[in-house]
C-alpha cells in the first residue's frame, strides 16, 4: 500500500496521553486515529457533494483490522490516508494507511453496514451516495 493509492488524507499529531513511558503509541490509539481519517474523508466529502442522499439512515462498524508495520511516536506528524476499497450493496469497506513522512506505520480495513437509524436494519446504499464516492475519489466507483 502506498500514498499514492489514496485520494484523501488528514493530519495527525501524536500527543503525549497517546504514549507509554517510552514515547511509543499505545496500539489501541491507532483506531481511534482511522476513526478521525474516516470523520474527516465524511466531512470533505459533505463539502464537495452535500447530498449524498444518507439522510435519515447511517454507517455502523461492523468490523475492524489493524495490522502494524512500525511504531509511532509521540509528537509525530502522521498522515491519516483513507479511501473506500469496496462498496457492496449495504455495506463499505474503507482502506487506511497511517504514515509518518514516507514510512507506512499502520494498515487496516474498516468495514462499514448502511442503516435506517430507527431501525437499525440493513439497507442498500443510494446511488447518490455511490456517484458521490465515485467523484470524490476521483474515480470509477469502487466494487
Amino acid at each position: 500500500m502506498q500514498q499514492s493509492d489514496f485520494q484523501f488524507s488528514c493530519p495527525l499529531r501524536v500527543r503525549w496521553a497517546e504514549a507509554d513511558p517510552q514515547g511509543i503509541v499505545f496500539n489501541g490509539h491507532y483506531l481511534g486515529y482511522a476513526d478521525v481519517g474516516i470523520t474527516e474523508y465524511f466531512r470533505a466529502l459533505r463539502q464537495e457533494h452535500p447530498d449524498t442522499g444518507v439522510s435519515g439512515s447511517d454507517f455502523f462498524a461492523v468490523r475492524t483490522l489493524l495490522e502494524y508495520q512500525a511504531p509511532a511516536c509521540f509528537d509525530d506528524l502522521l498522515q491519516i490516508h483513507v479511501r473506500i476499497a469496496r462498496l457492496g450493496n449495504s455495506s463499505m469497506q474503507f482502506a487506511i494507511g497511517i504514515y509518518r513522512e514516507q514510512e507506512l506505520l499502520v494498515t487496516g480495513e474498516i468495514v462499514y453496514v448502511h442503516a435506517d437509524m430507527t431501525t437499525r436494519r440493513p439497507q442498500a446504499i443510494p446511488q447518490s451516495f455511490r456517484d458521490a464516492i465515485a467523484a470524490f475519489e476521483k474515480s470509477d466507483a469502487p466494487s
